[in-house]
């Protein structure tokens, strides 16, 4: 019987009674698919923390570069601001000085042509090359006071800026130094009023104004004249002669060559109505009016 053996390792389990050495250790249970799934989260929170955190960091970081960097891009937007309207005053004031310059119509003594609170532009370049023509507007400096003196208003801050903005060619020149009339005699012509068909004469040719420029209404001339142009100088009348203060008034004043217009006192020679938009128009000159008159500075009888 003591040889009997017992099958080893038949699956029956032997019971531990406590043996020293033998005492059972406990085995970690491996994770169920549930505790992952309850622990997953936290690893997804922490690292949306942290990418909260650093979205936060960049906001903040570029904020303080937009504070640092908008002084400079405002300073620098008005400097270039400012440096537009210095060349824009420095454009139009070489402009007003050697090319055009604007006026504007305070009164109807150039009517149909011309109406009261036109705006115009005028050629200051065209008095240079020489002499002007019969029949040009021309805008003049009232140099033999012909107009009434002008009380001093004092103005205010407006009137000073308007004032410095038309001294610089922005603004239309509303001043009341000048005159705008159109030329009818030059150097050397005869110019007369009336014929027998109440025309006026230059030269001995009669002048057919009525169609071309002379206001609807108005007579050639109420007064009768016969003066001879200095030279280097203008015979104007207003094309509202009715209503027109011009060479005819100051006849009286023709010893001191009160009665015409100097070519150094011209400002230039009026080329367009420019406002409003529905009177916008070039100024032509009538060539037709005057195509017969001689030339008596060129010899003509």
């Amino acid at each position: 019987m003591a040889d009997r053996t017992q099958p080893a390792g038949d699956g029956v389990p032997q019971e531990n009674h406590g043996v020293p050495g033998d005492a059972a250790v406990p085995v970690p249970a491996a994770p169920t698919a549930d505790a992952e799934r309850a622990t997953a989260p936290l690893d997804g929170a922490e690292d949306g923390q942290d990418q909260a955190s650093s979205r936060r960091a960049g906001r903040r970081s570029s904020d303080r570069r937009s504070r640092k960097k908008r002084p400079d891009t405002f300073w620098g937007s008005a400097r270039e601001i400012l440096l537009v309207l210095v060349w824009a005053v420095l454009i139009a004031f070489v402009v007003k000085t050697l090319l055009v310059r604007g006026f504007y119509i305070p009164s109807g003594s150039m009517e149909n042509t011309l109406q009261l609170n036109d705006r115009i532009f005028v050629n200051v370049l065209e008095p240079t090359f020489g002499p002007l023509e019969r029949g040009d507007i021309v805008v003049f400096e009232d140099a033999k006071g012909w107009l009434p003196a002008q009380p001093d208003s004092g103005g205010g801050p407006t009137d000073a800026v308007y004032d410095a903005l038309a001294f610089v060619g922005v603004l239309p020149d509303r001043t009341d130094q000048h005159l705008i009339k159109r030329v009818i005699g030059i150097g050397g012509d005869t110019v007369a009023c009336c014929d027998a068909s109440g025309r006026v004469t230059v030269n001995g040719e009669a002048l057919e104004e009525q169609d071309a420029y002379l206001h609807p209404g108005s007579a050639p001339s109420e007064l009768e004249f016969e003066v001879e142009v200095p030279e280097n100088h203008y015979f104007v009348l207003g094309d509202h002669r009715d209503a027109s203060a011009d060479a005819r008034v100051h006849l009286a004043e023709i010893a001191d060559n009160g009665a015409f217009i100097s070519h150094d006192d011209v400002v230039g020679t009026a080329f367009v109505i420019a406002w409003p938009l529905d009177r916008f128009q070039l100024l032509q000159n009538p060539d037709e009016v005057f195509a017969d008159v001689a030339d008596r500075s060129a010899g003509g009888s």
